[in-house]
């Protein structure tokens, strides 16, 4: 892989984020020698005026595109015009950007979100245009979906070598733990953890508890990214994920043990549970550039909650 990362100048948007930072690090301990991290106060991404000035700086061999604006059900319900526009706008102005300024390779970063809400199980990728995604994340989820037929057309008129992978819910140290924006696990991980501190014997928790969802931890995610970057030149979306599904009352109950909470869960039904179940077939990563996700849950979980414990709870 050194061979292929040496010489090539790589731009990756959101390479300061979470995922993003894994991702940077992981191409850099390739032999990469330029990775370009452009931020949002340089360069608004929404803004085709930046984007240009940005590739007429860069002259990248290479773009990663993983800037999104993303949060949890509760932050998609809030603001689905602003999760829409944000990341529709940002996405297909890059692409088209980056086709001409005869850009080698762009890698498109979809969602789970993306699927239709009653996506059997475990989801293929062939199964994408079988119906609406789940509404409380609809707009988020299809507005990635639409760089997938980006990427389609442009291979098929250009010849534009553009990738979409399709990431499910990914987890680990440096995680967005916003109450007002995170997704279930820093939130369950946030909640939990100040119980025990407080000394409270309960914790509300949303929805039923009934639903279902795939963890990826980020390291992994980002291995992935990194290989089918290198290997994969094909215009039909990848999967990646772990390989496993568990109901969020599964998930509750080990957050709970691994942050010591000991006291009882309420659930507020009132709260959305989401999308029903989300369980990803992996096989096509596999085949197609060898990723296969490592990390062991529980152990992606206890080096989550320490670095919650380390980095965060001392701050606050």
């Amino acid at each position: 892989m050194m061979a292929f990362w040496a010489d090539r100048k790589v731009l990756v948007t959101g390479g300061a984020g979470f995922l993003g930072t894994y991702v940077v690090r992981n191409i850099m301990a390739q032999g990469c020698r330029t990775v370009i991290v452009p931020r949002s106060r340089d360069y608004d991404l929404r803004e085709k005026t930046a984007i240009v000035r940005l590739f007429e700086q860069a002259r990248p061999d290479l773009v990663i595109h993983l800037a999104a604006v993303v949060g949890g059900i509760g932050a998609n319900r809030k603001h689905p015009g602003q999760f829409f526009y944000d990341n529709a706008i940002m996405g297909l102005q890059l692409m088209e950007e980056a086709r001409r300024f005869g850009i080698e390779k762009f890698v498109a970063i979809g969602t789970v979100c993306a699927y239709p809400k009653l996506t059997p199980v475990p989801f293929q990728e062939a199964d994408l245009w079988n119906g609406y995604p789940e509404e409380t994340n609809a707009p988020y989820g299809l507005a990635k979906k639409m760089l997938l037929v980006q990427a389609q057309a442009y291979r098929q008129e250009y010849g534009f070598n553009a990738i979409y992978l399709l990431p499910v819910n990914l987890y680990g140290p440096g995680d967005n733990f916003d109450a007002e924006s995170s997704h279930v696990i820093p939130a369950l991980i946030r909640k939990f953890l100040a119980a025990v501190e407080n000394g409270k014997k309960e914790v509300v928790v949303w929805g039923t508890g009934q639903a279902s969802r795939e963890f990826l931890y980020v390291e992994d995610a980002a291995e992935a990214i990194v290989l089918a970057s290198e290997h994969y030149h094909n215009g039909a979306p990848v999967n990646l994920g772990s390989g496993f599904e568990m109901s969020i009352k599964e998930l509750v109950e080990v957050i709970a043990e691994l942050t010591g909470f000991r006291g009882r869960f309420v659930w507020d039904s009132t709260k959305p549970d989401g999308q029903p179940r989300r369980g990803l077939d992996t096989t096509l990563a596999e085949q197609a550039f060898g990723f296969r996700a490592r990390t062991d849950f529980r152990e992606g979980l206890r080096r989550t909650i320490d670095w919650y414990r380390q980095q965060i709870m001392p701050a606050r």
